[in-house]
């Protein structure tokens, strides 16, 4: 018998699920926290947990799927490692389109002259010497480099030679913007490859975690890692090209919603603890967005699922707007919950939240805490990140007592993007404890900090709430909304009809709330969604009752909903691309644009049955390394072609090859 094994990672949880492939069976299912900064340890309870559950042999073990949140998280909440771009032969301007500039965040970039034109011939030198002296005059403190050359999808000798040059200087990762997309938009492209190089040494992370734990329990499987599209690649692609898992979790937890209900047309939504994932499942499968994923203010060049992702989840950060009402709203950041806090450092969490309950004015730093995420001191630290870095040497500190004046405060802000520091406070998940609708962690430290906060003074100058079960109803009500409002976007996103508005003023139009309230006076109405809601994630039957009466809709919510991506993870397929272009530089000639230069036909049908066969090879040699051995082809020929005088004119041609089928499942 073989079985097969899914794992996902996400901010909160790391669930893993053993199935029976040959039943299709979920034999058992299990949680465990998502440890920072040594995954291996929760990618381990998590898979011992499941194993010990099914009561299998870990040798029977014939596939294993890792699918996760990180990247995605990890885009949503602006962090990542500290990285460099080297920008060829672009205008400085360009740096300021695509979201680039927004991307770096004060990240070091290197301009340089060179690049290619349309027709992939080169326009100025590379000068290697001035990269060279750049390179070495970094800090210590980059983790990884982005290269992206004009025009690289043409040629891309530039950028080769750049990262090859950066590699035997540094050993450190180089992402080149060619390796990730062939469409043509530089900026866009670098985008890509910057963010692919700030996620680098985090996926490398949780995929040795998960390679190791699996050596050391005997596993001796092929690892798959879930692409943002849904499909798997090898855990060597997913590696290289880590911008290819932002959506990764969703995307497995689609295929998993599929796959658990049989529902063939409905809302997907999944809340984790960063995010909440909403998806259109058609025809018992997701949609592809044709722009390229957005993830946050980002839209990359990554192919994934079209998925609406917001900052809302179990663990989100609650803040009071300004205003006489004392509003709330939450995230995008996500804080790690008291009641966890608690739970590891019960001394520490009680001993400050009872101070403050001793004490009338409420506490500048909101009794937040500042916990270190770190194995060893960080390098690369400014004097300022140093000093705080130095107070929480010994573990998690009040943030007043680790930020000791306000010129620190953005060197702890500095160190949080980076992920070696987290902050820990009010979440939704108090809420949750306070209320009994969770009992995970340490409800009264819950308690104690709900309590606290809604002591807290509106714009009125009243307190937020008379006592901590009022409080946390007011969340829980927010968080409620908030996801309501995501749904209604996404319905109206995807809805047929082509509406005079934008998703989000629709979604929060006067009628439309009047509609979801089924309002009754001279004018009726109502608004309820077409589909059912499919509701996935570990909280999600806390939460998710109350929104789809609030939609007036189905809310379905599986059993094994809570670990649907990690279902989802083994359930996929392989499906690897390969995609290039025909230029016409001239009348009467055709240029292919192959990795080792340009080849010239005098037919467009020549040239594009050339590239066809060379794209074909490319799938083929990567599909079989991710252990695919029946092998299907799909071919998609996009060519542009303009009308003159009656006659038809080649513009260009883009054609796109998938090697696609599952990956061999080896019995023992």
């Amino acid at each position: 018998m073989a079985f097969l094994l899914g794992v996902d990672t996400g901010g909160t949880y790391t669930d893993a699920v053993v199935l029976d492939e040959a039943t299709d069976q979920v034999l058992a299912s299990a949680k465990s926290l998502t440890t920072r900064p040594d995954l291996a340890l929760g990618v381990g309870r998590a898979i011992d947990a499941a194993l010990a559950e099914a009561a299998i042999n870990p040798a029977q073990v014939a596939m294993v799927s890792l699918s996760t949140t990180l990247a995605t998280n990890a885009l949503v909440e602006g962090q990542g490692g500290k990285i460099a771009l080297v920008f060829i032969g672009f205008d400085p301007a360009e740096l300021g389109r695509a979201g680039l500039t927004d991307a770096l965040r004060g990240d070091p970039v290197i301009s340089l002259a060179g690049g290619h034109s349309h027709a992939g011939g080169e326009v100025a030198p590379l000068d290697l010497e001035a990269l060279t002296q750049a390179v070495q005059g970094l800090d210590a403190g980059i983790t990884g480099y982005a290269v992206a050359g004009s025009f690289a999808t043409r040629n891309s000798a530039h950028e080769v030679a750049a990262r090859d040059l950066i590699r035997d200087i540094t050993g450190k990762p180089v992402t080149c913007s060619h390796e990730l997309s062939s469409a043509l938009g530089g900026p866009k492209r670098a985008l890509t490859a910057v963010l692919n190089a700030r996620l680098i040494g985090m996926i490398d992370g949780l995929i040795s975690a998960c390679e190791g734990h699996l050596e050391k329990v005997g596993i001796d499987a092929r690892l798959m890692v879930v692409r943002g599209d849904g499909a798997l690649v090898s855990s060597t692609v997913a590696r290289e090209k880590p911008i290819e898992t932002i959506l990764s979790g969703p995307a497995a937890s689609i295929a998993g919603a599929s796959w658990l209900t049989g529902e063939q047309d409905a809302l997907v939504s999944d809340i984790g603890g960063t995010t909440t994932d909403v998806c259109l499942l058609q025809g018992g499968k997701p949609k592809i967005d044709p722009q390229g994923a957005r993830v946050g203010p980002y839209r990359t060049m990554v192919e994934a699922v079209a998925m609406r992702t917001t900052g809302l989840g179990g663990d989100s950060e609650v803040h009071v707007l300004d205003g006489l009402g004392g509003g709330l709203q939450l995230g995008p950041r996500r804080l790690m919950p008291i009641a966890l806090l608690g739970r590891d450092h019960p001394e520490l969490v009680h001993r400050e939240l009872d101070r403050g309950l001793a004490l009338d004015v409420p506490a500048s730093d909101r009794m937040q805490f500042a916990v270190p995420m770190w194995r060893e001191m960080p390098e690369g630290l400014d004097p300022r990140e140093t000093a705080v870095a130095a107070r929480l040497a010994d573990g998690p500190q009040r943030v007043g007592y680790a930020v000791t004046s306000r010129m620190e405060s953005p060197a702890l802000a500095r160190l949080v993007t980076r992920g070696m520091v987290m902050i820990a406070g009010v979440t939704p998940s108090d809420a949750s404890h306070v209320l009994g609708r969770v009992d995970a962690w340490d409800a009264e430290a819950s308690q104690k900090a709900l309590t606290l906060f809604a002591r807290r003074r509106s714009g009125s100058g009243d307190r937020l709430a008379p006592d901590a079960e009022t409080m946390s109803q007011r969340i829980i009500d927010q968080l409620t909304h908030q996801t309501v409002d995501c749904l209604l976007q996404a319905a109206f996103a995807e809805d047929d009809k082509e509406w005079p508005n934008s998703a989000e003023s629709l979604a929060r139009h006067p009628l439309a709330m009047a509609g979801l309230d089924q309002h009754r006076g001279v004018v009726q109405v109502d608004l309820r969604l077409g589909v059912p809601v499919i509701g996935l994630g570990a909280s999600a039957a806390a939460y998710y009752g109350a929104v789809g009466e609030r939609l007036n809709t189905r809310m379905v919510l599986p059993a094994h909903g809570g670990v649907a991506n990690a279902i989802g993870a083994v359930v996929g397929q392989v499906a690897m691309h390969a995609t290039g272009t025909v230029t016409s530089p001239g009348a009467g000639t055709f240029a292919v644009h192959l990795p080792d230069g340009v080849q010239r036909f005098n037919q467009s049908a020549d040239a594009l049955d050339v590239l066809e066969a060379a794209l074909k090879v490319e799938a083929e040699v990567m599909v079989r390394a991710a252990g695919v051995e029946e092998i299907r082809y799909t071919t998609i020929r996009d060519v542009k072609e303009v009308e003159i005088e009656g006659q038809s004119m080649f513009i260009e041609a883009q054609v796109k090859v998938t090697a696609h089928g599952r990956p061999r499942i080896a019995v023992g």
